[in-house]
């Protein structure tokens, strides 16, 4: 399963020493951390579960992260699990907490690609080399590939082969890294967000925050396409600064292209109102969603019926089960469909990039239900498409049910993989 590294020998694994739990263990897991982001702290959870009901409540584990505020409102820090902050410019520290643990962990969804950023690209490429330079064992759980430039796939190409093990969350990013060139081992599996336990303190969290919306609710699961991808300048607007040095792509047409985004779906939310008598639940799945959300609200006409739900002030528990009370969902965001499929949520997705595409084809879904932001009649279709699933919404289930039990299935195998990933890596430092 793991790639012949040079780090050390192969050591044959004890088939019947299954049981991890106890060891001494201190797991690096860098990712997208601290960024209110629903999605990346849905999968920080579902990880860290599995994390200990492998190794037991004992393994140590670090999340870096380049906002601690945001990072503590969710994941509480306790003996074994520790927040670090890691600076913007931030290649020595993430080299020396590589150094400082036996094994690191890519748990960010959007790893191999640059659709956003070619910096967080670079920082997960970064950590997997550092780990190779340590020879430690380094993983990417459940992730995904897309678009990248000639540079970045280079990148990918040289420093991605140097992982022990990469998991794929569809076949479409195995595809694409083999065709990149990269050597390391890939596994299929899905989205590990599929395996997140709510609260059950939040079980009626729809009911005790929006009582009259609980049967009539469609949800809008927005994201404003003209801010990306974030690039690195030595300085810039104060306004469109992500943190120093990375910078929000602006100008005056992309400001004006935003307006008229935000009109298309102020229109859309008044029709679900006018003609279905639905509420609207604005769904910001990163908090970056929110000023779009807003502008959205303001050109409405009727802003009564609608309220902004952001993952600024709601947990990924409280927002999933937002997302499966809807009577519909119209998203931009890949999680926004994960988290709502349990419940056969009929949806339309206006697609940005690559993961929302890839699960929708493997869902089943893809021709019928997939609109790319940038189609000249998107908005008539989507239109068309939505007033289908609230007329027949049993038109679209009994595919989100079978493509659901598919998903669900594989996102299953991760733990097993990760388990032996670790007992490999464990007999390779010879702590087994």
């Amino acid at each position: 399963m793991l790639k012949n590294s040079s780090k050390s020998p192969e050591i044959p694994i004890n088939q019947n020493n299954d049981d991890l739990s106890g060891k001494k263990v201190k797991i690096l897991l860098v990712g997208y951390n601290g960024a209110n982001n629903t999605g990346s702290e849905a999968r920080l959870h579902a990880i860290i579960a599995d994390l200990k009901e492998i190794l037991g409540e004992n393994v140590e584990i670090t999340v870096p992260t380049l906002n601690q505020e945001n990072l503590r409102r969710y994941l509480k820090e306790t003996e074994n699990i520790k927040i670090v902050p890691l600076p913007s410019i931030y290649f020595f520290t993430m080299r020396k907490l590589v150094k400082e643990h036996d094994i690191v962990i890519l748990v960010e969804g959007s790893c191999y690609m640059d659709t956003w950023t070619s910096a967080l690209l670079w920082a997960f490429l970064w950590a997997t080399k550092c780990a190779n330079d340590f020879k430690k064992s380094s993983l990417a759980y459940a992730v995904d590939a897309g678009k990248l430039s000639s540079l970045n796939k280079r990148l990918v190409k040289r420093e991605a082969s140097k992982t022990d093990l990469i998991i794929t969350r569809n076949y479409k990013s195995r595809e694409i890294l083999k065709s990149t060139g990269v050597t390391a081992p890939i596994e299929v599996t899905a989205d590990c967000a599929f395996e997140l336990k709510l609260n059950p303190e939040n079980y009626n969290f729809l009911k005790e925050t929006w009582l009259e919306a609980e049967n009539n609710l469609v949800g809008l699961s927005v994201v404003d396409f003209y801010l990306w991808p974030v690039v690195i300048r030595p300085w810039g607007r104060s306004e469109d600064q992500y943190k120093w040095p990375y910078y929000f792509s602006r100008s005056p047409e992309r400001d004006h292209q935003s307006e008229a985004l935000a009109n298309s779906w102020a229109q859309m939310a008044d029709h679900f109102i006018q003609k279905y008598q639905q509420n609207i639940a604005l769904i910001c799945m990163e908090d970056l969603d929110e000023p779009l959300a807003r502008k959205i609200l303001e050109k409405m006409q009727y802003p009564e019926k609608a309220r902004i739900f952001s993952s600024n002030k709601y947990n990924a528990s409280e927002m999933t089960v937002l997302l499966r009370n809807l009577n519909f969902l119209l998203t931009s965001r890949y999680h926004a469909s994960v988290l709502s499929l349990s419940e056969k949520v009929p949806q339309v997705a206006i697609g940005h990039d690559t993961r929302l595409k890839n699960l929708y084809k493997e869902v089943g879904i893809y021709e019928d239900y997939f609109i790319d932001y940038d189609d000249p009649d998107l908005w008539q279709k989507v239109r068309n498409k939505a007033e289908e699933l609230l007329k027949s919404p049993e038109s679209i289930q009994n595919a989100l049910k079978i493509g659901y039990d598919d998903q669900l299935k594989r996102a299953q195998k991760n733990k097993n993989l990760l388990k032996e990933f670790l007992k490999i890596s464990l007999n390779r430092a010879g702590t087994l």
